[in-house]
């Protein structure tokens, strides 16, 4: 059995280690799969993509298609054209893609129209909201893949109710959560934590690149305000996405409680979650190891594509008008926050159950 396994944005690295580390364990115990690991290099800043795969002990990519930049039709074709060479010149009995970047669908794509079988890792979860990139990139993927590795039933549901066969579908958990248990005892301090002198439930995260929440100068500008007035005057660390950071520099917004720090690396970024008192997010990723870790987490958007996370987890859906963050953070420091629990099969062995499951198509 040959794979490819295609990375190529900073979500990806977190899914695709675990399966590469299952496919390490299943060599050494003698089985016959091997694996070409190709990068697209989507997110070419070190600092989102090269740190991912020292950190997580993820090998060099065997291919690195360069195609970085441009706009997404750009960059969607780029992808298709340097992958089309590249399966072309290795080809493969199955290519594995991951997530819902624009090279999960792009490669997807070609994988296809060269007549070979695609697996997609987290299939058929949805938001219903097709202004997201996101949302047609899995739309596309799962409408041409041949076998489906879910996290949740309710992803399960949505596939059969689009005619998926159900020997198609397989629920094995989820692989970002393989890394974060296997990476917890690893969390690294980063500097800021001393240089600030933090304390563990004394301070809050923030994300924010969703168009929704940056585009517009004024609503960014309320929201951050919005935030800044209603933390009790706790610390507010602010990694700030490169997207974020165009539009931000221009609004002049100050408070002594925020700080705002480049894009940090996995390990240490995750030391800061775990401590957190809550984490304030528009992503999608960040909620799952909210979940599992048991901190409060606030979603800045108006839908998601893990709702599990919401009726099982620690995280709550206030949408993107700045006028709901007071009153849900006058819940939080009033401790009325629910404590959550964890998802079925988020227990670590999600990659084992994907690269068993592989080994028999």
């Amino acid at each position: 059995m040959k794979i490819t396994l295609i990375a190529g944005a900073r979500p990806n690295f977190m899914k695709i280690a675990p399966v590469i580390h299952a496919i390490h364990k299943e060599q050494n115990n003698g089985s016959d799969i091997q694996y070409r690991l190709v990068h697209t290099g989507q997110h070419y800043d070190k600092a989102m993509s090269d740190t991912f795969f020292e950190e997580l002990n993820i090998p060099n990519p065997h291919a690195n298609l360069g195609c970085g930049g441009g706009s997404q039709a750009e960059q969607t074709a780029a992808i298709m054209i340097a992958f089309e060479k590249e399966l072309i010149d290795n080809p493969v009995d199955l290519v594995v893609v991951v997530g819902d970047v624009t090279s999960t669908m792009a490669c997807s794509i070609v994988a296809k129209k060269l007549h070979t079988k695609v697996a997609h890792i987290e299939a058929g979860i949805r938001s219903w909201d097709l202004s997201m990139p996101e949302e047609i990139n899995r739309l596309v993927t799962d409408a041409i893949t041949d076998y489906f590795f879910t996290t949740s039933e309710v992803a399960n549901k949505n596939l059969l109710n689009t005619g998926v066969k159900k020997d198609q579908i397989f629920f094995v958990g989820n692989v970002m959560i393989d890394t974060l248990l296997a990476n917890r005892p690893k969390f690294s301090k980063p500097e800021i934590f001393d240089q600030l002198a933090l304390k563990e439930k004394e301070y809050l995260m923030l994300t924010m690149h969703r168009p929704a929440n940056v585009d517009a100068a004024e609503k960014l500008k309320t929201t951050m305000q919005e935030i800044i007035n209603n933390v009790h005057g706790l610390p507010i660390i602010f990694p700030i996405h490169p997207r974020t950071a165009k539009i931000f520099s221009d609004l002049g917004i100050e408070a002594d409680n925020l700080f705002i720090v480049n894009p940090m690396g996995y390990l240490e970024f995750n030391y800061l979650v775990e401590k957190a008192k809550a984490v304030i997010t528009d992503s999608g990723g960040i909620t799952e190891e909210t979940t599992v870790m048991g901190v409060p987490c606030i979603t800045l958007r108006d839908n998601t594509e893990r709702p599990e996370t919401i009726t099982i987890g620690t995280n709550e859906l206030i949408g993107t008008a700045p006028d709901k963050i007071k009153p849900t953070l006058d819940k939080l420091f009033d401790g009325q926050w629910k404590k959550g629990g964890i998802p079925e099969l988020w227990d670590g062995k999600a990659a084992e159950r994907i690269v068993n499951i592989v080994q028999l198509f």
